[in-house]
């Protein structure tokens, strides 16, 4: 399998290289060749395979022979050797759980992956390599997880100081040794353009062996297709697919989901559930699509802040996968924008009703869910839940009047000291210090 640059100036390269460099030289994002066909019988027969079985079966052709069966088949395993089950809220509506992992966010399926990747390609490297990721949120712990006193490698992330919650900031400040934190006076995207600044400035990437751990990196976000086909897995009605919603911030998540179901993945409909920033609804609901693509606007602070991105990288990609033709793009994904006053009382209404407990992210899939389905009252849904409430303590006690208990996995953490260096928002601070 080889990868081209979305902006389409820059050589073809296989699966090892495009996880090495992140992003392609030309500031494009690196997407695969041609996109592969899972085979029909594990689609057919699919609860007869194992959870490896099937992410194996996925992941196998975007690979390549870049790494050996054994090895990615032992890779597979270490990513998704946690619970990720399909549990039903009402009659006609489901939630896919993805915050069993060590730091209870989606996100440790795909750092887990990428960084087991990168420790493979890289286990003959001379030098140090320097992992660079932007975190609006859960992306952050996620990762310095994933590659914590991880020989060879040091990981710097960037974060907008006060958007991340108390429970995220302890687990990408307080690990310590290789692991550094930047805590930046600004928003996700000032964070988020300040590391691509990096990785196109000549002369710091011939000091520091520089790669991304953020979404644009094939390795962090293929692997998010497992869990849309473990989803499947659990799903009892076969011959009526669902429809998914998928709480969406920088759409690295809902393009895998929407990647999977062009590989073959039975799937009704895509909802992209977005907060205040809205950039793809106000895109969606044009009857005529802005040639230039989305409009970035600046970022709105919300209580679901994973999603408090004003120009999602991975969008290109969606473009890419329906060949830039809108009304093929539009007759698979629909959008909806759900305010903070409407995610809270969701999160109230669902609890009182269901007795289920939402995050912020999982309440806005939630409700856009709920809004399709009010549009398309015959079909069934799954909404993603993102994260653990309990990440989000001031959103969710304030929605159900209640304390949440910590989990034991995170009390721990909790207790160590906060270790970040503050800076302001551009790039001159952020390369004075990894130059250093």
């Amino acid at each position: 399998m080889k990868y081209y640059s979305t902006n389409k100036q820059s050589p073809m390269v296989d699966f090892k290289e495009a996880a090495i460099r992140g992003q392609a030289p030309d500031k494009g994002l690196y997407f695969p060749e041609q996109i592969p066909e899972v085979r029909n019988e594990v689609i057919a027969e699919i609860e007869r395979f194992s959870n490896e079985e099937i992410a194996f079966e996925v992941i196998c052709p975007y690979v390549g022979s870049t790494i050996p069966e054994d090895t990615l088949l032992q890779i597979v395993r270490e990513t998704i050797n946690f619970p990720i089950p399909l549990v039903q809220v009402n009659e006609s509506i489901w939630s896919l759980e993805l915050f069993h992992g060590p730091t209870l966010a989606f996100k440790d399926v795909g750092a887990r992956f990428m960084s087991r990747c990168l420790g493979y390609f890289l286990k003959d490297e001379n030098r140090k390599v320097t992992v660079l990721v932007a975190t609006s949120g859960d992306t952050g712990g996620a990762v310095a997880n994933g590659f914590y006193d991880v020989e060879g490698v040091e990981v710097v992330i960037l974060y907008p100081s006060g958007k991340v919650s108390p429970v995220q900031e302890k687990q990408l400040t307080a690990l310590g040794k290789n692991i550094n934190a930047l805590e930046i006076e600004g928003t996700f995207d000032d964070c988020q353009q300040m590391v691509k600044r990096a990785f196109s400035d000549e002369e710091l990437n011939e000091k520091l062996f520089l790669t991304s751990a953020n979404s644009i990196n094939v390795a962090r976000w293929l692997p998010q297709q497992f869990y849309y086909f473990l989803a499947y897995k659990q799903w009892s009605d076969k011959k009526n697919p669902p429809s998914i919603s998928v709480p969406s911030g920088n759409f690295g998540n809902i393009c895998a989901g929407i990647l999977a179901n062009r590989s073959g993945l039975p799937v009704h409909h895509f909802i992209a559930a977005c907060n205040a920033n809205d950039v793809v609804t106000r895109y969606l609901e044009a009857s005529v699509p802005n040639v230039q693509g989305i409009e970035p606007q600046d970022t709105v602070p919300t209580l679901s802040n994973a999603m408090d991105v004003g120009n999602p990288s991975n969008f290109i990609r969606i473009l890419e996968i329906f060949n830039h033709q809108f009304p093929e793009l539009k007759n698979k994904l629909t959008s909806y924008s759900i305010s903070d006053t409407d995610t809270v009382a969701t999160i109230k209404e669902v609890y009182q009703e269901h007795n289920y407990l939402l995050d912020p992210h999982g309440a806005v899939g939630y409700l856009a869910l709920k809004k399709y389905l009010d549009v398309y009252p015959f079909v069934k849904g799954i909404f993603l839940e993102t994260a653990h409430p309990v990440k989000f303590p001031g959103a969710v006690e304030e929605a159900i009047k209640k304390r949440i208990d910590l989990p034991f996995a995170l009390k721990e953490i909790m207790e160590k000291e906060k270790k970040s260096r503050m800076m302001k928002a551009g790039y001159t601070g952020s390369k004075e210090y990894l130059m250093k």
